[in-house]
């Protein structure tokens, strides 16, 4: 199951709420870190059985695949899509050296 979010950035609204069909619901977000956009990556859901629930950095990089990041630790609100940057990280993905 697939739902759009409307509007680019804004807050997450979808004009139905199917979430409780899906047996996993994985959330994509953007957030801007020292001026670039990037990508986040989290599990809101999974129906049986554990799961990831830190929110992580992700990256589609050409002929290398997904790279997924350290917890994005020093931010909140990166959900809301008003993320507010709350101290120095250094685990985060670095530049990207390949055309995404």
């Amino acid at each position: 199951m697939l739902l759009t979010q409307h509007g680019f950035i804004g807050n997450v609204a979808t004009p139905i709420d199917l979430s409780y069909l899906a047996d996993t619901v994985i959330m994509l977000r953007y957030f801007e870190f020292e001026g670039a956009l990037k990508k986040a990556i989290s599990v809101v859901k999974k129906r049986s059985g554990g799961h990831e629930e830190t929110l992580r950095e992700f990256r589609l990089v050409k002929d290398q695949g997904i790279q997924i990041g350290e917890p994005l630790t020093d931010f909140v609100g990166v959900t809301t899509g008003v993320p507010t940057y709350t101290g120095r990280q250094t685990s985060i993905l670095g530049p990207s050296t390949n055309h995404e």
